[in-house]
């Protein structure tokens, strides 16, 4: 009897166990479905920089948490707004910030995309600052976009288009032409003979008057005057005439 008694406490003990088990992993169930709700039934909407109207849906792909973004631009005119939007994918739930209030990891990501002009041309993979230290499968990252998006490359200044470059029209050769040779004329002289003149005798070349020589004194007539002048300086006057010999002759 003991033994039995002793088999069904055991078994109510385990019985208990799985069914505390099971309601606390429905509760988790419950509050993980609460917030998944929370995040898919309400959309995240913001405006971009050029405002364009965009929304945020959430949805789930089996082990994947995908992003929806569908914007709309402001209609000018007649004309409708541009309408265009992509698609984002990770595992977000690896972030343990993430599970515990993942509508505001959605909203740092919302934060980034407003900044843009375009909400799909933005970078190609997403890390919110609560899950920034987590490996890239927890970010979200592009998958696809309508219409194509391409990254934009800088504008370059338009430039006046260039006209095209007419040819010039050939111009005919013309061969040179041998110029005619000119012949020197000859070189006059400076002075001609004088042509005589009609009715007028031959002219005859005038005769040169000769110029008055100059007169020009013997050398001894100057060597006895300095002699003389000597001789008046150093001689008597009895021997004048002696000195005078005598210097005129050692002079010459």
């Amino acid at each position: 009897m003991r033994a039995r008694m002793r088999v069904a406490l055991l078994f109510l003990a385990a019985a208990v166990w799985v069914a505390s088990a099971q309601t606390s992993n429905s509760s988790n169930q419950q509050q993980q479905q609460q917030q998944q709700r929370s995040i898919w039934d309400e959309p995240i909407r913001f405006t971009t920089k050029t405002k364009d109207s965009c929304t945020m849906v959430v949805s789930g792909a089996g082990d994947y948490t995908r992003l929806r973004v569908s914007c709309k631009g402001p209609s000018q005119g007649q004309t409708q707004g541009r309408s265009y939007y992509c698609d984002f994918q990770g595992k977000p739930n690896v972030c343990r910030a993430y599970n515990l209030n993942p509508r505001h990891y959605f909203t740092q990501v919302m934060w980034d995309m407003r900044k843009l002009s375009h909400a799909c041309q933005g970078p190609k993979i997403y890390r919110p600052a609560m899950c920034k230290k987590y490996p890239e499968e927890a970010q979200m990252t592009f998958l696809a976009s309508w219409p194509k998006t391409t990254t934009q490359k800088p504008s370059r200044p338009v430039q006046d288009p260039r006209k095209p470059v007419v040819p010039a029209p050939n111009k005919p050769v013309v061969p040179p032409q041998n110029k005619p040779v000119t012949t020197p004329k000859p070189v006059k002289p400076h002075q001609q003979p004088n042509k005589p003149q009609p009715g007028k005798g031959p002219t005859q070349p005038k005769k040169a008057t000769p110029k008055p020589g100059k007169t020009t004194t013997r050398p001894t007539e100057q060597t006895d005057v300095k002699a003389s002048r000597i001789a008046n300086e150093y001689c008597w006057k009895s021997f004048h005439g002696v000195c005078t010999y005598f210097i005129s002759w050692f002079q010459n």
